[in-house]
């Protein structure tokens, strides 16, 4: 059994408060995250041509600009729905489309995909570095994201410009006006990107400004660990990971022995177990919470817009349960369509119903 963070981590840094005890009325903005620009190119495959294309089940796997041209001539009689992605990406835009206030760092280039990317974020209302300064030439990131009949995704990622990720994409005056500053899992693999991440880290830390991250994927863990320790370092305020990741890292499938461990990285960890819902731990405090059902046709996404709906509650009033409620119910639409995002409408409606039963459980407490 592979245990080998501090298993005896008890303590957290003091300015890392949770967002509503540290000036949470004076903040600009409700989350603040770093990851990378992606571009989603989603096609529907069968086992078969994963098979053919020789393309990693269920993972994601980074690949180089001759890969990226090989995996399209697969796959150039398939039709393509494009949408803007990036894991953290996904997470600023679900959080905003629910009424938050996000501001997102990352790097595209000076094209076509670049400036879509840009434009996707203004139109969901998210603030952006890339709207304060010049994109440099070269090729914007993409994900050939393929969904086999099973709803399950595999990622063929080719980074382009948010290989360069670094510090000139933080703006440390918007991190310190932020109540919760997130980094993207995936920038453990960039030795800039981490960097970057790390560097923002300290400026939100300075600030008391609370902290997260979510681990991403079985990879990161398998191939950048250390970049993940160093993000976690000695606690974080909110940690996000599913069911299987969480086992690659503990090395273990006994779910109270992943719970105690990773009860100890952060103050809240939200442990997402698919159709089996999530459990949300806080200290020895374990909360089960049920998934919604529904028929699962594409999990692309799923998993970020878990973390934004999460993030989104947490910043406005509810409980850790209610918000891994709200979180559940946007993360089952994700999955019951094709595509990582969901409309406003869809949204606004979720999130209506969460607060409504906001209000009753808060009339329970009183008393009424």
């Amino acid at each position: 059994m592979r245990l080998d963070h501090a298993d005896t981590l008890q303590t957290f840094s003091a300015t890392t408060l949770p967002p509503n005890q540290k000036n949470a009325s004076m903040k600009t903005y409700d989350l603040y995250a770093i990851g990378n620009a992606l571009v989603d190119a989603e096609y529907e495959v069968s086992d078969t041509q994963l098979q053919v294309m020789g393309v990693d089940k269920r993972h994601m796997t980074l690949i180089d600009a001759a890969r990226r041209s090989e995996l399209l001539g697969h796959l150039d009689t398939a039709t393509a729905r494009r949408t803007g992605g990036g894991s953290a990406g996904n997470t600023v835009v679900a959080l905003a489309q629910l009424g938050g206030q996000a501001f997102y760092s990352c790097r595209v280039a000076d094209d076509e995909l670049g400036a879509f990317y840009t434009q996707d974020l203004i139109a969901n209302g998210v603030a952006t570095n890339l709207t304060r300064s010049l994109p440099a030439p070269g090729q914007t990131g993409s994900c050939l994201v393929m969904v086999t009949p099973d709803a399950e995704r595999s990622m063929s990622t080719f980074l382009g410009a948010t290989a360069e990720l670094d510090h000139t994409a933080l703006h440390q005056q918007d991190i310190a006006k932020s109540k919760i500053y997130y980094m993207e899992g995936y920038l453990a693999a960039s030795p800039t990107g981490l960097q970057a991440a790390l560097q923002g880290r300290q400026m939100a830390q300075d600030a008391g400004v609370a902290l997260a991250t979510t681990l991403s994927d079985v990879s990161m863990i398998n191939f950048c660990r250390p970049g993940l320790d160093a993000i976690i370092d000695q606690g974080l305020d909110y940690l996000f990971c599913n069911e299987e990741e969480a086992q690659v890292w503990c090395g273990t499938q006994d779910l109270q022995v992943i719970c105690q461990h990773f009860s100890q990285l952060a103050r809240t960890v939200c442990l997402t177990r698919g159709p089996h819902g999530c459990v949300v731990l806080e200290g020895k405090k374990q909360t089960s919470v049920p998934a919604v059902l529904v028929q699962a046709l594409d999990t692309n996404g799923a998993g970020d817009m878990f973390a934004g709906a999460f993030l989104y509650a947490v910043t406005h009033g509810h409980s850790h349960a209610q918000a891994a409620w709200l979180a559940n119910q946007a993360a089952g639409q994700v999955v019951s369509q094709y595509g990582n995002r969901l409309t406003r409408e869809i949204l606004a409606r979720i999130s209506n119903h969460a607060e409504e039963r906001r209000l009753v459980d808060g009339a329970r407490c009183n008393g009424k």
